[in-house]
């Protein structure tokens, strides 16, 4: 269909193109401004252009996309072998090409603006949610220099204010300034996170996908957010075991000899889909949540044999497949113990 192939490597002033026909054949070299690189494309035959993954990657793709070409993004990791020895911007594109035509190539989602906006709400949380830790650690350093130890977690910053409002507190005057200070920062930025976890259910809700992801037992609105903001289209999943392997819920191989050796938790996916999913699970099988699960059922049995740690991250992998089942057939969650019952 497409005879040229376009890689490009991205920069804030500099574009580096490197064309070259579907077989490999170099056919030019170009260096571009931004607006340059746009009024060449438009003027371009329609072909295959590919980015290397990258904070502008998704936006430029969606703009070679409407201009007719065919956008594909590829990971950095798996141009980098590509490289011949000098690495420069001039090499990095050619390179783009050359990891591109190999035929057993994976290559990145091209995201659309929804799907970024939704991740740059998701990413604002997270990043509210660190600075809040980053104070309250502050906060108890602070006291222990004093002697007074605390334990970690944003559950006991009450205690701790009710140390500094105490009339017996032995703290210097100065300090207690400063820690009320850092207790006025935790507050400020608690609620700024009250008010973004307001945003995500309101968007959770209007959403037909997180809607339909929130009946599985686990799931819920953060859940449901992360997996449209992060996750590609399922169809790029010829199972549900395909999809787990994506997020990284699945052991690391380190197989020779046609020996079959597993190790740990492989964590080379999608970081916090992966994360939400073992929240999810332990939800489930620790607290008052474990004394609902059948003693009979697949996951009680589980539980009465193996740590819990162990048992939540093999269950998220089982979410992971059913939640590809779900978007796959468009069906809501059904209990797999009610369906075998019927």
């Amino acid at each position: 269909m497409y005879d040229t192939m376009i890689g490009v490597d991205l920069a804030k002033r500099v574009f580096h193109l490197h064309v070259a026909s579907m077989t490999g054949h170099v056919r030019d070299r170009k260096k571009l401004t931004p607006l340059q690189f746009r009024r060449y494309m438009a003027d371009a035959p329609n072909c295959v252009v590919v980015f290397e993954a990258c904070g502008s990657a998704h936006y430029w793709a969606r703009q070679m996309m409407e201009l007719g070409h065919e956008a594909r993004i590829i990971p950095a990791q798996y141009v980098k072998p590509f490289v011949k020895r000098h690495k420069n911007d001039r090499n990095d594109a050619e390179a783009i090409v050359v990891a591109a035509q190999r035929p057993e190539m994976h290559f990145t989602t091209v995201k659309s603006e929804q799907q970024q906006a939704r991740a740059v709400v998701f990413r604002a949380r997270e990043r509210l949610v660190n600075q809040r830790t980053e104070l309250v650690n502050a906060l108890r350093s602070t006291l222990y220099e004093y002697g007074h130890t605390f334990p970690v977690g944003f559950g006991h910053v009450k205690r701790i204010a009710e140390l500094l409002e105490a009339p017996e507190c032995d703290l210097p005057a100065l300090v207690v300034t400063e820690c009320q200070d850092l207790l006025a920062q935790i507050a400020e930025k608690t609620e700024r996170i009250t008010a973004k976890d307001k945003l995500i259910r309101q968007l959770a809700k209007e959403s037909a996908v997180a809607r339909r992801l929130q009946t599985m037992p686990g799931v819920g609105p953060m859940t449901a957010l992360a997996m449209e903001a992060f996750a590609p289209d399922m169809a790029q999943f010829s199972c549900g075991r395909d999809f787990a392997a994506w997020l990284g819920l699945v052991p690391l191989q380190k197989s020779t000899g046609g020996k079959s050796r597993l190790g740990k938790l492989s964590k080379m996916g999608q970081v916090d889909i992966r994360r939400l999913l073992i929240i999810g699970a332990m939800s489930r099988i620790i607290g008052r949540a474990r004394h609902t699960i059948p003693d009979d059922s697949w996951l009680g049995r589980k539980v009465a044999m193996k740590p819990k740690m162990l048992v939540g991250i093999t269950l998220a992998n089982k979410m992971a497949r059913q939640i590809w089942a779900m978007l796959t057939k468009n069906e809501d969650y059904r209990d797999p113990a009610l369906v075998g019952a019927a």
